[in-house]
């Protein structure tokens, strides 16, 4: 809620470290990708999702449309969280899962030893969010696991002309059924014009925000207004404010994370803790064994 109508809101308000814009690229079998690389692990903490060493902390906007997708390919070390804003994506694997997540969805898959799957549009215009979240040494080689939740049962509040959907953590006293392994928040906010909002968050964890649509000012009511596509990297602190002064709806999403503090090694779709782990992983998927067994026999229909 609108705890206060003063920058005060907080002891330690998050203030923006860092303003990126998300750039297009071609990925899978003609699907564009808007990615957003936004720093150093370090900075970012259990957040992960990866493109390049030096930057290996990313959320996907992505747009898929007949014929195109994300055809086979192998994942292990990590989670991926698919959010479907528009249309539908079907996903499939070697171990026989299979299924549809459509507008306003969410599947939270925990690739863990080994997953080869395809992720291919569903609709004809297909539109949604993929965040990449790191697991510790300890749960990087459990068994894949899957978290669906129709939008139907993804809770949500309204106050004050600000409405959130609680896909992980808790916000306006409203807890997500989301069981996540490395504790995360991941909160889906829209407000409408003139609207302010003061979001909680635990004070060492590590947080961004990407917004959808709209614009807004985040962190001080000095900041100038951020945009659609851009990704904003917070500071560290027990909140963050935001303010609507456009005379359109803002929608945007809050994602946090508490730091694992753990290294971090990173070769395409497989992201563990050492360079020799990348290496065994390599070898794991070229010879189909150590949770890529199925991989010799399985091909997506």
């Amino acid at each position: 809620m609108s705890e206060s109508h003063h920058f005060s809101a907080f002891n330690s308000p998050r203030l923006v470290l860092k303003k990126v814009l998300a750039k297009s690229q071609q990925e899978g079998d003609g699907a564009v990708k808007r990615v957003e690389e936004f720093g150093p692990l370090s900075h970012v903490g259990s957040l992960l999702s990866l493109l390049t060493t030096h930057s290996p902390v990313c959320v996907f906007d992505f747009a898929v449309s007949p014929p195109g997708g994300f055809p086979d390919h192998p994942h292990r070390g990590f989670e991926t969280v698919t959010y479907m804003l528009e249309g539908a994506i079907t996903h499939q694997d070697f171990a026989g899962h299979k299924g549809t997540i459509r507008t306003g969805d969410v599947q939270w898959m925990t690739a863990g030893r080994g997953i080869v799957h395809s992720e291919m549009p569903g609709e004809a215009n297909n539109k949604g969010l993929q965040l990449w979240i790191n697991l510790s040494a300890k749960d990087k080689m459990i068994e894949p696991n899957y978290q669906e939740l129709p939008s139907e049962n993804i809770p949500g509040a309204e106050k004050d002309g600000v409405e959130v959907r609680v896909i992980a953590g808790e916000a306006m006293g409203v807890h997500s059924p989301v069981y996540t392994r490395t504790p995360t928040m991941f909160l889906d906010f829209s407000m409408m014009p003139g609207a302010q909002w003061h979001q909680s968050i635990p004070e060492s964890w590590n947080s961004f925000v990407y917004v959808i649509e709209g614009e807004g000012v985040f962190g001080s009511p000095n900041s100038s207004p951020t945009m659609a596509h851009h990704v904003l990297v917070l500071s560290l602190g027990d909140g963050l404010s935001v303010w609507n002064n456009s005379s359109k709806p803002l929608r945007f999403v809050l994602i946090a994370g508490q730091p694992l503090n753990e290294p971090v090694a990173q070769y395409g779709p497989f992201v563990m803790n050492t360079q020799s782990e990348i290496e065994k992983t390599i070898e794991d998927y070229q010879y189909a064994k150590n949770g890529f067994e199925m991989r010799k026999y399985w091909r997506s229909q």
